[in-house]
């Protein structure tokens, strides 16, 4: 049984679906004008995660991810660069994408664009006008009337008249009320559509809720992204949605924390922003997503030269022994079988079931390499309980979007592993620490 925080109760609930078996999960993506940095890596590595325990528990799940690719910040890079906004879009899809299989993250099965979905959007737009919950301003502005949810509030729990003043408000004289939010905008400037109201383009806040609409429907099981997002995204979204289809657009609402760079908020002032593939190219895809994953996603992800380290070492006690267990079959000429433990593969999952605690997770795992360990002491081991253990770690790894790679061992190679134990058995110690050293050379003798 998954049991998952929901933001919008702040309690831990278990998941029940809305299709028996089926998983429809929806989470923000990027606004294509800059390169992925560290933290938009992490609700890729999340949602990830709890997308591949989804499949492992049996369901089947529909994953949409989309691209803002119309916003002001791409119009004025288009225009400093004397190019178009759809050659800016897809310079930074295109290395987002990257990220995404640099990280071997399952890609979400639908990634739908906003200027792919404008004439749904602009519709929609017209519906919330019909019935009353959005209203065409004096400068020609389409706004969200926040005083039409009697809900507003619900997801990030904060109320209209508790909000703190400017809290990434656009403050305009042709809202009704300070907190009403653009749905569609006049402009002149850069790319632009036409509408009932003008030539001009939609707000942020309108295209995701039209692309899960259009994609998934009007009422989906997750809703994912950064905390950040919570308010005033999410939370217009949901709005959105209760006064076109009565319901707040998702029944969970899963939200992960933020990454912070030597204890401190990553930011461009402070100049110590991370670019995404960076880290990647840097670290590695598994110690990157080790990393990634050492702390509960609700938790605060402190990234430094210290937590890389501490991350690498306990990849290494992982991955150390599974490596030298393969390595050790192999010199014996023993193929190892695809049979798990299945008793430790569900512990771990139990632990990932409560609330995606893949602290708790890693804990499972440490336990399974340290029997492997102890099995690699014994010059013969049991090779069928060691390949039960090994292929359980395995498993759990997969999960957490861990890749082990098989090591090569050559028929050259066991000849002389061979000789090596057989100037062991004759003391001939020259010539078996020469072997040794030989194998140790290889890596195949640590």
């Amino acid at each position: 049984m998954i049991r998952i925080y929901n933001t919008k109760t702040l309690q831990i609930e278990e998941f029940k679906p809305i299709h028996e078996g089926h998983v429809d999960m929806y989470v923000c993506g990027p606004t294509v004008y800059n390169y992925a940095h560290i933290g938009n890596a992490r609700p890729m590595v999340v949602f990830d995660v709890l997308k591949r325990l989804l499949e492992a528990e049996g369901y089947t799940v529909t994953y949409v991810s989309n691209f803002t690719d119309v916003d002001d910040k791409i119009i004025n890079k288009a225009i400093e660069e004397g190019t178009t906004e759809a050659v800016i879009a897809q310079r930074y899809i295109d290395a987002y994408q990257k990220v995404r299989r640099s990280l071997n993250t399952e890609l979400p099965d639908i990634t739908p664009r906003v200027t792919e979905t404008m004439d749904d959007i602009i519709a929609f737009i017209q519906e919330l006008v019909n019935d009353g919950a959005a209203y065409v301003s004096t400068n020609g502005d389409v706004y969200f009337s926040v005083d039409a949810d009697h809900k507003y509030g619900e997801i990030s729990h904060q109320r209209l008249n508790e909000l703190e003043a400017g809290a990434r408000i656009d403050v305009n004289e042709g809202k009704r009320n300070p907190y009403d939010f653009a749905l569609w905008k006049k402009t002149t400037k850069g790319i632009q559509w036409d509408s009932p109201w003008g030539k001009g383009r939609p707000g942020w806040h309108t295209e995701c809720v039209v692309m899960i609409n259009k994609n998934l429907g009007p009422l989906i099981d997750i809703h994912g992204g950064g905390m950040d997002l919570r308010f005033p995204h999410h939370e217009n979204e949901a709005a959105q949605q209760e006064c076109t289809h009565h319901n707040s657009l998702a029944n969970y609402w899963i939200h992960n924390a933020m990454i912070n760079i030597n204890g401190q908020k990553m930011s461009k002032s402070l100049g110590n922003t991370l670019w995404a593939q960076d880290v990647v190219d840097r670290l590695g895809t598994n110690l990157t997503r080790w990393l990634m994953s050492s702390v509960h996603y609700r938790k605060e992800l402190n990234f430094s030269d210290e937590t890389v380290e501490t991350a690498r070492k306990e990849l290494d006690k992982v991955m150390n022994p599974m490596r030298s267990i393969d390595v050790k079959a192999a010199l014996n000429g023993v193929t190892l079988g695809c049979a798990w433990d299945e008793a430790a593969y569900r512990s771990f999952l139990d632990q990932l079931d409560d609330d995606l605690n893949t602290p708790n997770a890693y804990t499972v795992i440490f336990e399974q390499a340290k029997k492997l360990n102890q099995m690699l002491r014994v010059r013969e081991p049991d090779w069928n309980q060691a390949a039960l253990t090994r292929n359980a770690i395995e498993k759990m790894l997969n999960i957490l979007g861990i890749v082990v790679e098989k090591p090569e061992v050559s028929d050259e190679d066991r000849a002389l592993y061979a000789r090596w134990n057989e100037a062991r058995a004759n003391k001939d110690f020259a010539a078996a620490d020469e072997c040794r050293k030989a194998l140790a050379e290889k890596g195949l003798l640590s």
